[in-house]
């Protein structure tokens, strides 16, 4: 019986191949984009999920605001892992993870390599994360100073097929260098993790300030004994801070109790999120490397399950639209004693056989695209996961699923003819009888309405970010990084460039306004004594006296630095968000105060306000900042006005190679570091109008089909209205009005619903567009040309045919 129903609807799907084309290709297309979007979801879920402990592993984040200023950190004090351990059993193993050191310049042969994937950690670094050992004892590995562990890719790239256990890699440290022994070698870390690198550093060389309880420069993680509840133990905060937080503060500011510093409206809290949460969940400043968006993967999810019930629609919709031509069958069957259900049955194998072709075609659709997605979600998903246990379960469900929710209906509208009224030819074809096909068009356009929406809306966010103004200026801005290694040559090299035609001016330092940039808080009072009332937590940048001017920032009161004002050693320039911190509109002449890290007070005099400048995305608002006069010649930012700008970049860099022989040379221009900010947003844009794009393709292959079928089935009506005297034009308005009616009925539903989703998109950001009228109107207007595009060739074809031989039909 299988059989035969497996040959009849074979036989179908070549009886009627425009029909059959159609479908398929359509579900094709939405199952090539459901399985695309189903990898990358798989991806961004599975990050950090490859490590043996990782349920008991947890990060502690840091929520402090002092003196209005909120901070949302995911880092610690140096003395927060060591601390729990000692005070908390249930703190099995701790970790630290430093960055502050930046990259670092290790040799190769005669040049230096500058690597960035380096970090400082304690030697309890691989009791937590447990990577899988190629060589050396793991456990003792950075037990002393000078030792570091090596990923296999690190390895080879220093020493080739040599063994590099036991051999050592020199690394300069100012104007020395210093050999560090590799004491094991570990596999390299997989790219879904929330960090990546390929040197860990022992610890005990971190030049740092131990034991500043109140100091946050340390990724702290926790490995929790088993059986421990995250979410109970994080009560233990409060204790933490009475015993060891507030005697540390009160030894620089005058406090009492956490009640007290709470009381002035401050807040200092610790919470634990776990390591598998990280990637898609955390908000935090200064994440080891950048993260995801669960907000993402939630629409993205949206997407593709739209996409493939607008193919599940379609079929539907073709289905159904060609009843008339399977109306006979079905009432000859029904005479001859099949029972419906038996029909039923047909009709569903019929769709899950369309279905398997479909899926298919959709996975050599998904080989040849998966490069190009690649490329586009920056990712590096591979077909052959597909075969993977869970995609293959997928693989699988699929064809039984979607046959039979895009195959139900129709099998079960087609088998409930009856007999005699079909074969007496009173069956009614047609959009005005067909009110479900009605409602199953209206949601595809409505789908692709909000799809529209949200792709302009993204990208005039993306245009907002670009045009706003920031404060500073981001274009032809030429930054050479690494220049803390010219040593005494810095001075040397920032004049030789200035002589160079093209360069305008240029500063040193080791601040600048994008947020992979290095960053710098400490607290600030208004008084000798910190207390905290007086008390706030500012930026300070050190930078030089061409700071300001290089970058295009704006001084509104007082003046920039100067060489001709000795005093400006104590002096600082303040934007205006920590003007208002200071309680006054003219903070010039005021004073302010800090401590150094042993506990000396200094004091500052404010000298001039700069205009507020967006040194972080714009997701975030501006915090208070001040610029210091301070040495920091780590980077070096060039404004150049140059037409040849591959020559200047060629001459800076035999500058470089002269003052800093051996040293890799390394820049980039400001505007990019920029729009690195907003890369996530910017693939989000590209991919939201990829499959809006092909989600309307897949509703128009289901709206050209659904015409085909009405023109065909109002064939000997259009005759006889050509006959009595209607035009070309009225043929066709009377064939498109119907469709018409069903656009606008899915952008009254759209509108709000998009409106909805990208309004909450939005709030994201602290600086944002506008959702316009037009941004509407748009989404609508584009959707109706595309369904009267897509009528229009039928009815076109409809209104010009001769109505003698429509009529002689019958």
């Amino acid at each position: 019986m299988f059989r035969n129903y497996f040959k009849t609807a074979w036989r179908n799907l070549i009886k009627n191949k425009i029909n059959s084309a159609i479908n398929i290709t359509g579900l094709a297309i939405g199952l090539a984009c459901f399985l695309l979007i189903a990898l990358y979801v798989a991806d961004e879920m599975s990050y950090d999920h490859f490590y043996p402990n990782k349920e008991r592993i947890y990060r502690v984040n840091s929520d402090l605001r002092f003196g209005g200023e909120n901070m949302r950190m995911a880092q610690t004090s140096d003395m927060m892992g060591p601390l729990l351990k000692k005070d908390y059993p249930q703190v099995e193993q701790y970790t630290r993870i430093y960055t502050n050191d930046g990259s670092r310049l290790i040799k190769r042969g005669d040049d230096y390599i500058n690597e960035e994937e380096v970090a400082s950690v304690d030697s309890t670094f691989f009791d937590v994360f447990q990577l899988p050992v190629i060589s050396g004892d793991i456990r003792h590995a950075l037990d002393a100073p000078n030792t570091v562990v090596l990923t296999a890719t690190a390895a080879e790239k220093y020493f080739g097929n040599k063994d590099a256990l036991g051999k050592s890699i020199q690394v300069k440290y100012g104007a020395s260098v210093r050999p560090f022994k590799i004491t094991a070698i570990v596999k390299d870390i997989p790219a879904n993790s929330h960090f990546h690198f390929d040197f860990f550093f022992s610890m005990k060389n971190v030049d740092y300030n131990w034991g500043a309880v109140t100091s946050h420069n340390f990724y702290t993680y926790l490995l929790l004994k088993k059986g421990t509840d995250y979410k109970a133990f994080e009560k233990n905060f409060p204790d933490y801070i009475k015993k060891h937080v507030v005697p540390y503060a009160s030894k620089y500011m005058s406090i009492n109790s956490i009640e007290e510093f709470e009381g002035a409206g401050n807040k200092i809290s610790y919470s634990l999120m776990p390591l598998t949460d990280i990637h898609l969940h955390s908000d935090r400043t200064s994440e080891i490397s950048p993260g995801g968006n669960i907000q993402y993967i939630y629409i993205f999810s949206a997407v593709a399950l739209f996409i493939l019930i607008i193919a599940c629609i379609n079929f539907m919709n073709l289905t159904t639209a060609r009843s008339a031509v399977r109306a006979r069958e079905v009432g000859i069957r029904k005479v001859l004693g099949t029972e419906r259900r038996q029909l039923v049955l047909q009709f569903l194998l019929e769709s899950v056989l369309m279905v398997v072709l479909a899926l298919a075609l959709a996975v050599v659709i998904d080989f040849f695209a998966i490069n190009a997605f690649n490329n586009l979600a920056a990712k590096q998903l591979k077909i052959a996961s597909l075969l993977s246990p869970r995609f293959i379960i997928i693989l699988v469900l699929l064809p039984v699923v979607v046959g039979i929710f895009s195959g139900s209906y129709p099998a079960f509208f087609l088998s409930g003819f009856k007999p005699i009224e079909v074969l007496k030819g009173k069956l009614r074809m047609g959009v005005k009888s067909g009110s479900f096909r009605n409602v199953l068009v209206v949601f595809q356009f409505a789908t692709s309405i909000i799809l529209i929406i949200a792709t302009i809306v993204i990208y005039r966010q993306l245009h907002y970010i670009q045009t706003k103004n920031i404060g500073f200026t981001k274009d032809q801005v030429l930054v050479v990084k690494n220049t803390g290694s010219l040593n005494s040559n810095a001075e040397a090299f920032k004049n030789e460039v200035l002589k160079l035609p093209g360069v305008k001016m240029g500063t040193f330092s080791g601040y600048l306004p994008v947020s992979d940039a290095f960053r710098g808080d400490n607290t600030y009072s208004t008084e000798a004594v910190m207390t905290s009332e007086n008390g706030f937590s500012m930026q300070n940048w050190n930078v030089d006296y061409d700071y300001i001017s290089t970058l295009g920032m704006q001084i509104i009161k007082g003046r920039d630095f100067s060489r001709d004002y000795g005093e400006d050693s104590t002096g600082i320039i303040v934007n205006e968000a920590a003007a208002k911190f200071l309680g006054t509109n003219d903070p010039v002449g005021k004073s302010v105060y800090t401590s150094d890290i042993d506990g000396n007070v200094e004091k500052y005099h404010v000298i001039g306000v700069v205009k507020n400048f967006n040194y972080e995305s714009l997701r975030s608002s501006i915090g208070p900042l001040c610029l210091l006069l301070k040495p920091s010649p780590y980077t070096a930012s060039f404004k150049i006005n140059a037409s040849d700008v591959s020559g200047l970049i060629s001459r800076i860099k035999s500058i470089w190679g002269k003052l800093a022989p051996g040293m890799p040379f390394s820049y980039r221009f400001l505007d990019d570091a920029f729009n690195d900010m907003y890369k996530a947003e910017s693939r989000a844009g590209t991919i939201a109008m990829l499959f809006s794009a092909l989600a309307i393709f897949i509703a128009c292959l289901g709206l050209f089909g659904l015409a085909m079928f009405v023109v065909e089935q109002r064939t000997k009506e259009i005759g006889i209205r050509k006959v009595l005297g209607a035009s070309n034009t009225g043929i066709m308005q009377l064939l498109s009005k119907d469709f018409i009616k069903l656009v606008f009925i899915a952008f009254v539903i759209a509108a709000p619903a998009g409106w909805f989703v990208m309004n909450r998109w939005l709030q994201d950001f602290a600086y944002r567009t506008n959702i316009t009228w037009w941004t509407f109107a748009l989404a609508g207007g584009s959707a109706l040309m595309i369904a009267l595009f897509t009528v229009s060739f039928q009815s076109v074809k409809a209104a010009v045919a001769n109505p003698v031989k429509s009529l002689r039909i019958e």
